[in-house]
């Protein structure tokens, strides 16, 4: 008789978050754009960056005294350039070395700073409203579990995810890299197991669909305390 084998089923072994974000910058997995740095389709069509800063914009504009801000995932800073005015402070953070020195050189106001931080291992700079754009649905849930724990430490969090359009189940696991939970017709939610962000009120400010059934981009504004 024939010995029979046992078939192996290979395991994709995660990289560092570090690295992998690295990677995508520079081998360009996002584009290029004729850009040192390029933060992909998301950051820069007109038909989502704009609706975006408008809204983003009307609600910093709505505080007598304007808010600290902390843009954790700050990427090439193609968005986040256009709200800096509209807040009292307005700290930009980011995972990849490199790219916060290429922020630090192109970019300088008085109210800007930016900072190189795992913002799911390192403390988070201190600030009244944190928005987190795209960057959620690129990481793994036990990185995504390590942030939501940071973020009852601001008043407000203003939460941009892409996920699919209509009902699906959420926050099925990846691993942390290009790639989001879309392609498991899955996206985020951080009310939902097994984050349970606690929550005093939630408000969604956009919601962009995509065309070719590529998913909606939706915006919320989520009050924690």
């Amino acid at each position: 008789m024939k010995k029979t084998e046992k078939g192996t089923q290979r395991t994709k072994k995660p990289w560092p978050t570090k690295a992998a974000m690295e990677q995508v910058y520079e081998m360009k997995l996002w584009g290029d754009n004729n850009a040192d740095f390029y933060s992909g389709v998301g950051s820069h069509d007109p038909e989502i960056v704009l609706p975006y800063i408008e809204v983003v914009t009307s609600f910093l504009s709505s505080f007598k005294s304007p808010l600290t801000v902390c843009d954790l995932g700050c990427g090439d800073f193609n968005v986040g350039k256009e709200l800096v005015r509209h807040t009292k402070k307005y700290v930009a953070v980011d995972i990849v070395k490199p790219l916060i020195a290429h922020n630090r050189k192109k970019f300088k106001e008085e109210n800007l700073e930016f900072h190189c931080l795992d913002i799911a291992v390192d403390n988070l700079p201190s600030g009244d409203c944190a928005i987190i754009r795209q960057v959620l649905q690129h990481l793994s849930n036990t990185e995504v579990q390590s942030i939501v724990n940071k973020l009852t430490d601001f008043k407000y969090v203003i939460l941009t995810e892409h996920v699919p359009v209509g009902d699906f189940i959420p926050n099925k696991e990846i691993i942390s890299g290009q790639g989001i939970r879309l392609k498991k017709q899955s996206g985020l939610n951080l009310l939902a197991a097994p984050f349970n962000f606690k929550i005093k009120d939630e408000k969604q400010l956009l919601s962009v669909p995509l065309n070719d059934n590529k998913g909606v981009i939706i915006t919320t504004l989520y009050t924690t305390s």
